[in-house]
């Protein structure tokens, strides 16, 4: 799946690795996270596919930028990918549900301490879609008006984000009284 990340991005514009890194850390992280290494990897994998090119530009003060570009071919897939029919759910790892399934056998306290901080965690994450997610859109919205309806899918998977830790937060408090 991060080929497709990486093609949907450079769709918009040629980048970098490390400008992709960026972007993925900027934008599609509470869905979708990716290494600098793996980035590389499958960047690498894509230009010997034929489905993004890149160049060398030279930098006097810098290293060497190398710049990727989507081609034609990368295009047509990243559509196809697009259109194809998802017809099933996405495998979770969650490691708080892992540790609370087998929690019994612990000191309470040390459970409800674990809880606290991942409360703590996931309301500051909220926070953090509920503004500044919230003000990145409006603003790449108002400086690019032709993606607009970029803009639009953006703020549904910036709520997606939001409500995620919404529900999680509900469940976290659900155990917190449970432990009290």
């Amino acid at each position: 799946m991060l080929k497709y990340a990486l093609l949907g991005f450079l769709n918009y514009v040629p980048m970098t690795g490390y400008d992709l890194k960026q972007r993925i850390d900027r934008s599609t992280s509470h869905f979708w996270q990716a290494k600098l290494s793996q980035i590389y990897t499958t960047l690498k994998t894509l230009e010997e596919g034929g489905l993004v090119t890149s160049v060398v530009k030279e930098q006097t003060d810098r290293p060497d930028r190398r710049v990727y570009s989507i081609t034609l071919a990368g295009r047509k897939d990243l559509n196809e990918w697009l259109a194809s029919p998802f017809t099933e759910l996405s495998p979770k790892k969650e490691t708080l549900i892992l540790k609370m399934f087998f929690s019994a056998q612990m000191d309470p306290q040390v459970v409800l301490s674990q809880l606290l901080l991942q409360r703590d965690l996931h309301r500051r994450q909220m926070e953090f879609y509920r503004k500044e997610t919230r003000e990145k859109i409006r603003a790449a919205s108002e400086q690019f008006p032709q993606l607009d309806a970029d803009a639009k899918m953006w703020e549904a998977t910036r709520r997606f984000g939001e409500m995620y830790e919404e529900v999680y937060v509900r469940w976290i408090e659900e155990m917190i009284t449970l432990y009290q």
